[in-house]
């Protein structure tokens, strides 16, 4: 089918369109009424029907793969790989669950997960979801008052954790985290099960709080769990945005609703048949690890590779290797990590058999264009930008080439996913702008199936934070955007990350994109600095390839002469400072906000999602020896 008549359907006739949809997953009882929109921005999709997530995800796919992959557990840190068929994962997940029954676990309870990417991880998320428990997993390593913050508002029966985490070969040590967090929170859960990976020799236990899984698992490893059918609209989890301003957010996914988007967007988005291979690079504890690691490839029939990890380690082809070894079909990562990728030795990109890879997806922030050129012309493979949020759980600016492939336009995530109403606004008439012109991304209510349906507990913070925006009902991405005149969307980064240039509004993601295109820059950070005749010019931090040799202050003329060149002289950056590593959630995501802190002096703000600390000593330092010159 064509793209524009999918799409079309999808906002012109959505209950036929998703009722259509709805026959790729197993219903126990269908739906009796596909949408129900009667209570604005709410929305209730599949209402009456009802499935579960566990279900879909393995038993119904026994009488067909049993024996087939289902998931395989690579930790290029520990050197262990873990192979689980269908049949082998249904029996894992059965055990886990009567392991979370036998503590008291039931359907409606909350568990918090706080593992790393390991088998565990999936066999406790699929075991919560079989009983109708809802999962909320915490990226592991994360600060121990964050996760306080998000046991509080969980206030979940049971806190499952592992002794350790690594990475770059060092040990990380999750159990004194979870200890200081449960002194902290209000309501912590009474028992901690840990997962003991012989990580942390030292790790201490709390008499009758903290439970062995592999000793509880030994007593049920025989055990068979009935599916706990749930109605579409119950919550299947909850998946907190940061905490680095106030209380978290958690965001509420529904059962029918998710499970529906998953089986299309595997297909028609991905590519992805049964029996083919899906490696999604995220870690489990963020959207694209919930979604793409687990539920949807799961769900579609195929096999998931979930892989702890650097990129660079043991060598920067360890994923390439992964992408042979497994016939990977289709690759999803981030543009963060192709970037550290380009300033390794092209050759690990041609040392294996790439032939089955015939899908790069990237997603998590902006691709530029450099970036997107240098991987689609070193890979030989289409590489798809895509765009979606937390919040949304699935894309929702994508090319789809499991349905209809259309153009790849570097630096545009593509069209509009099914289901979502999508348009680009004036910030401050709400009106509609022309091709060409920057606004703010909207999408008109009804979400589609997979997006959040509340925050957790606050249906009133749901309705002010994403639809208070604007005179008309609409969801506000926060982003500012650009489309043209064939609906192409590119993103310019978020409504918050713009400077004011002498009266002129900069967004720093152009800046960054110009900057890249010096052929010696492998990544770039742009923030705003006070300026008392300007109000604001921008900043660099920019991080080189490797083996570049020419003199620090010949590259930052020549990258400001990029800015320049392409964005006029009102762009040119103030201050260019070459340093090794920029400062990153472990998600991938520049932080921005303690970039700009440091360079005015002020508190760079919680950084317990810092992914390297040693990375905000590298900016102290460089803003200590000043900015290259060559201005």
């Amino acid at each position: 089918m064509r793209y524009e008549d999918f799409y079309r359907q999808s906002i012109d006739e959505p209950e036929r369109f998703w009722a259509e949809q709805a026959r790729l997953i197993h219903w126990d009882k269908p739906p009796q009424q596909i949408l129900d929109q009667s209570n604005p921005p709410f929305r209730r999709w599949f209402v009456g029907g009802t499935t579960n997530l566990c279900y879909n995800a393995i038993d119904r796919h026994l009488a067909a793969r049993a024996e087939q992959l289902a998931l395989v557990a690579i930790s290029s840190e520990t050197d262990v790989t873990r192979e689980f068929s269908y049949r082998q994962l249904y029996s894992e997940v059965n055990v886990f669950a009567a392991v979370l029954q036998s503590l008291g676990v039931d359907k409606g309870d909350r568990v918090v997960i706080y593992l790393p990417n390991i088998a565990e991880a999936v066999f406790a998320m699929l075991a919560c979801a079989r009983i109708g428990a809802i999962h909320s997993v915490v990226f592991g390593g994360f600060a121990a008052h964050n996760l306080a913050l998000r046991i509080d508002d969980a206030q979940p029966k049971l806190l499952i954790a592992a002794d350790a985490g690594m990475r770059g070969g060092k040990v990380i040590p999750y159990k004194p985290l979870v200890d200081a967090a449960l002194t902290e929170a209000l309501a912590p859960p009474p028992h901690v099960l840990i997962v003991d990976r012989g990580l942390d020799p030292q790790m201490t236990r709390v008499t009758d709080r903290d439970l062995d899984y592999a000793s509880l698992r030994t007593r049920h490893e025989d055990a068979e769990v009935a599916v706990t059918w749930l109605e579409s609209n119950e919550p299947s989890y909850l998946l907190y945005t940061s905490g680095t301003t106030g209380k978290p957010k958690g965001i509420q996914r529904d059962v029918g609703g998710y499970a529906v988007a998953m089986a299309l967007s595997i297909r028609t988005v991905f590519d992805i048949a049964p029996g083919q291979v899906m490696f999604s690079t995220s870690d489990v504890g963020w959207a694209v690890g919930h979604s793409y690691n687990v539920y949807a490839p799961l769900i579609g029939g195929a096999t998931s590779l979930l892989y702890e990890g650097l990129p660079t380690r043991p060598d920067p082809g360890i994923w390439w290797q992964l992408c042979e070894r497994y016939g990977v079909h289709t690759m999803f990562s981030s543009p963060t990590a192709i970037r550290v990728l380009k300033k390794q030795d092209e050759s690990w990109l041609r040392k294996y058999d790439l032939s089955a890879l015939k899908w790069l997806f990237l997603a998590g922030e902006p691709l530029d264009e450099p970036t997107a050129h240098w991987i689609t012309d070193s890979l030989g493979v289409p590489v798809i930008d895509n765009y979606w949020q937390t919040e949304t759980g699935w894309p929702a600016i994508t090319l789809m080439p499991g349905l209809d492939l259309k153009t790849v336009k570097f630096g545009s995530p593509g069209l509009p996913a099914p289901g979502y109403g999508m348009k680009v606004i004036d910030e401050n008439t709400g009106a509609e702008v022309a091709a060409g012109v920057k606004g703010v991304l909207v999408f008109q209510p009804p979400l589609p199936p997979g997006c959040l349906s509340t925050v957790w507990h606050d249906d009133d913070r749901y309705v002010h934070s994403y639809f208070s925006h604007f005179k008309e009902l609409l969801y506000s991405s926060l982003d500012w955007a650009i489309r043209d005149d064939e609906g192409y969307t590119w993103i310019l980064g978020r409504t918050d990350d713009v400077i004011n240039v002498a009266g002129h509004r900069l967004g720093t993601r152009e800046i960054e994109e110009s900057v890249a295109t010096h052929a010696a820059v492998a990544e770039a950070a742009v923030i705003g600095m006070k300026d008392e005749l300007k109000g604001q010019v921008p900043v660099v931090f920019a991080t080189l390839k490797q083996g570049v040799t020419e003199d620090p202050a010949v590259v930052a003329l020549a990258m400001r002469q990029c800015v320049t060149d392409q964005l006029g002289a009102l762009a040119r950056p103030a201050r260019v400072y070459l340093v090794s590593a920029l400062p990153k959630t472990r998600s991938g995501k520049l932080l921005r906000r303690s970039l700009q802190a440091l360079v005015q002096g002020a508190d760079p703000g919680d950084l317990s999602t810092l992914d390297d600390p040693a990375a905000l000593d590298e900016i102290r330092r460089a803003l200590e020896e000043g900015p290259e010159q060559g201005s």
